[in-house]
């Protein structure tokens, strides 16, 4: 049985969000991952849902949240401070990174996938756009291969975009995979694997205006609090790194390499 540790009834209006595996079916436990997260740090306050990530990540406000490597390499680069890098357990994944996966309706030879339409999650997207144009490059460089792609905003919506066949191939990362399995299997029923993208650093936690070694204190406090591993678990969190100076540097190397 989970327990917020804290009564709701008496939050302040704090800033800070966890928006990336935020599915309906996970808010008790990402509230709860929360919650102890706030425990540790000495923070009262709930989670913050329902506007845009990016106007979420521009606030000076912004005491956590959770990016995708891609803005944080290049949008947010000199705004947002790095904080940790979670390790999820499940496949795909080794320790503080992970690899998309490529999905289709059929598994044919990768050059057959020309004039193919593309559905990703958003264009400033690690796991959904650069992931998916590095395991092409081959095909990519000085021709158009794809059509141009279908925007759908979400990973899920990917997955339902190429089943539904408004679009042929998407990259989808290793956590929504495993997810997905786990909470939605229905979501990858007639999807194949075509491939898998090279590994790079994890969503990292974030802030701006809170203090890095307090919240990575905090951090490490939640992946060792036993009343917490079922929430965890659920989460598919299985520990957390803080990695050197310019470990997501690799983000942007890879995209000059196409």
């Amino acid at each position: 049985m989970l327990c917020l540790r804290f009564d709701k009834s008496q939050i302040l209006n704090i800033l800070a969000s966890l928006p990336m595996y935020d599915w309906p079916e996970l808010r008790l436990f990402t509230d709860e991952l929360w919650a102890g997260l706030a425990h540790y740090a000495g923070l009262e306050g709930a989670l913050h849902r329902g506007e845009p990530h990016d106007a979420i990540w521009h606030d000076g406000a912004l005491l956590l949240s959770q990016t995708c490597g891609y803005p944080f390499t290049h949008e947010f680069r000199d705004l947002l401070k790095y904080v940790a890098t979670p390790h999820y357990d499940c496949e795909g994944c080794e320790g503080a990174h992970y690899s998309s996966v490529i999905f289709a309706r059929d598994l044919k030879p990768i050059a057959e996938f020309s004039g193919a339409k593309p559905a990703i999650n958003a264009l400033d997207s690690m796991s959904g756009n650069l992931a998916l144009k590095l395991c092409f490059k081959d095909f990519l460089r000085g021709r158009e291969f794809f059509q141009p792609p279908l925007i759908t905003g979400g990973h899920l919506n990917s997955l339902a975009a190429v089943r539904e066949r408004k679009a042929d191939v998407c990259a989808i990362d290793a956590v929504c995979v495993a997810l997905a399995k786990k909470y939605r299997p229905a979501d990858l029923v007639g999807l194949v694997e075509i491939m898998r993208s090279p590994m790079v650093p994890c969503l990292p936690f974030v802030t701006r205006a809170g203090s890095v070694s307090k919240l990575q204190d905090s951090l490490r406090q939640v992946f060792q609090d036993r009343q917490l591993k079922e929430v965890r678990s659920a989460l598919l969190l299985g520990g957390i790194s803080v990695l050197p100076a310019g470990a997501y540097n690799v983000i942007p190397q890879l995209e000059a390499s196409l």
